[in-house]
């Protein structure tokens, strides 16, 4: 009688314990819901309409929100690595809001994440990646992969596509699986892997010199000079891009920062070593 008893009173404990184990786990995953990034939205029916309509000069012309675009970022693959190259100015419409914008998000020691389109979006959402990277490093015991870090943030902007994000960025890192890897992903979801990218309102500029110049053996010196050197094209050219070049090298050892330059200092210096700009008196 005791053993069927005792049969019973273990079914029973069992069962409680189970409960309280899924009760557990639907609260952290509350917990979990709660703490996962969100946004604001307009408390409408049709908040993708609404902002379209508000925000979109391309589809509005009388939009009562324009948002202003302005920058240059480059980033590109050869035998060394990856080059990173970006400008540094900040623009709000014609207005010249700050020159020394670090354009480049440091993701880990292993990844790089570059800046186009709104300064916040980009600034809050790659900062946000950071913070899932290390997540996966302490979950997995092991680097995140670049095609992974760059699927998370994909992703995530993708479930705000048409709610105003502004982003154009490049995930760019080095892994022993994958070698020196790059991917565009911009605030519509889109996300693109290749070998060279130029973003943002200068990039024409930029693409000039980089499709004339580029080639996949370059030396690390070669392509730190190029990647400055396209950037500096770009502003030259472009209104809405200067200040500064920032200047990054990533490899199998994690990225390398090589320095700011100015690019009123940098222009005549490259005109003296290339004698180009010949438009320019000096």
């Amino acid at each position: 009688m005791n053993a069927i008893a005792q049969k019973y009173t273990n079914a029973n404990t069992n069962t409680i314990q189970n409960e309280i184990n899924s009760i557990n786990t639907q609260r952290s995953l509350q917990q979990q819901h709660h703490l996962a990034p969100s946004i604001s939205i307009p408390p409408i029916s049709q908040p993708t309409d609404f902002l379209r309509a508000h925000t979109d000069d391309a589809s509005n012309p009388d939009c009562k929100i324009k948002i202003a675009h302005g920058t240059t970022t480059l980033a590109f693959r050869f035998q060394g690595g990856i080059i990173v190259a970006v400008d540094s100015r900040a623009t709000a419409g014609n207005w010249i809001a700050s020159q020394t914008v670090n354009k480049v998000i440091r993701i880990n020691p292993m990844l790089l994440g570059t800046m186009a389109g709104g300064a916040a979006d980009c600034q809050y959402w790659e900062t946000w990646l950071g913070t899932q990277c290390r997540l996966h490093e302490l979950r997995e015991k092991q680097r995140i992969s670049v095609a992974a870090a760059s699927k998370i943030l994909s992703n995530l902007v993708y479930s705000y596509k048409g709610m105003g994000l502004s982003m154009g960025t490049m995930v760019c890192g080095h892994t022993a699986k994958e070698g020196p890897t790059i991917y565009y992903v911009d605030s519509d979801g889109t996300r693109l892997k290749g070998d060279l990218f130029c973003v943002g309102s200068g990039q024409t500029f930029a693409y000039g010199v980089l499709d004339s110049e580029y080639k996949w053996d370059l030396s690390v010196e070669e392509a730190l000079y190029l990647g400055k050197r396209s950037i500096l094209a770009a502003t030259h050219r472009d209104a809405y891009s200067g200040g500064s070049v920032n200047l990054y090298h990533v490899n199998e050892t994690g990225w390398t920062y090589h320095g700011n330059y100015n690019v009123g200092e940098l222009f005549w210096e490259v005109k003296d070593k290339e004698h180009s700009f010949v438009n320019v008196d000096g």
